[in-house]
C-alpha cells in the first residue's frame, strides 16, 4: 500500500494544480475536424480519471455509456459530462457526474490535479480531472446513463504495448485513432486519447507497478 501511495504522490506532482486558464479568444485544435465548423463557443465539460485503490493495486474506472444516450451512445468513457452553472468548477462537475453515473461518493475521492484541456471535433472543451479514490462501497451503474462499468489496472495503462490502432469511418472517410483492449472491452476515440495523454504526462518513467 505504501508503494501505491508513493505512486499517487508522484502522479499528483506531474499534474496541474488548477484547471488550465485559457486566454480570451484562444483558438482550439480539435482531435478531428468536422465538415461544418461549429457556429457556437465550445461546450465546457469535465471527466474524472479515477485512480481506485484495490487490494491487487491501482485501477482506473471506465463506463460503457447507455445505448439510449444521444451523444456517444454505447461508447466507453470516463465518468463526466457538461459543467453546469451550479458547479463550482471542473472538479465539482466531474465528481457530481461520477456520483450520478456510478454512485461514487465525493467523500471517497481526493482531487490530485488537472490535465490540459482537450478539444473534441464535436465542440466539447474537456477538462480531465484526476482523483485518488478509496471506495467505501460498490459502484453501481445508473441505467439511464451507463450500461456497465469496468476497471483497468494502472500498470497496464502505463505500458506502451497497451495502445493499438482503431480504424473508424466518418462521413465516408476512414480515420485512425488509438484503442486499448481489455477483457472484451474496447476503449477508443476521445477516451483512449485522454488515457494516452494521462499516461504520457503522469505515468511515463515509472519502472515498476
Amino acid at each position: 500500500m505504501l508503494a501505491d501511495d508513493q505512486r499517487i504522490a508522484r502522479i499528483g506532482q506531474r499534474l496541474l494544480d488548477e484547471p488550465e486558464v485559457l486566454e480570451e479568444g484562444a483558438a482550439f485544435l480539435p482531435d478531428w475536424r468536422p465538415d461544418v465548423p461549429p457556429d457556437r463557443p465550445p461546450v465546457a465539460a469535465a471527466v474524472l480519471i479515477s485512480l481506485i485503490h484495490r487490494p491487487e493495486g491501482l485501477t482506473v474506472l471506465y463506463t460503457e455509456r447507455s445505448a439510449d444516450l444521444r451523444s456517444h451512445s454505447g461508447q466507453v468513457a470516463f465518468p463526466g459530462g457538461k459543467i453546469d452553472p451550479t458547479d463550482t468548477g471542473p472538479a465539482a462537475a466531474a465528481l457530481r457526474e461520477a456520483y450520478e453515473e456510478v454512485g461514487m461518493l465525493a467523500s471517497d475521492a481526493r482531487i490530485l490535479g488537472f490535465m490540459p484541456h482537450y478539444y473534441t471535433g464535436s465542440n466539447y472543451l474537456i477538462t480531465p480531472v484526476v482523483a485518488e479514490v478509496h471506495p467505501s462501497g460498490l459502484f453501481v451503474p445508473n441505467p439511464s446513463e451507463v450500461d456497465s462499468l469496468f476497471e483497468v489496472p494502472l500498470a497496464k495503462l502505463a505500458s506502451e504495448v497497451a495502445y493499438g490502432t482503431f480504424r473508424v469511418r466518418r462521413n465516408g472517410q476512414e480515420h485512425s485513432t488509438l484503442q486499448i483492449e481489455h477483457e472484451g472491452h474496447r476503449i477508443w476515440g476521445i477516451t483512449a486519447n485522454l488515457t494516452r495523454r494521462f499516461r504520457d504526462l503522469a505515468l511515463t518513467g515509472e519502472t515498476q507497478w
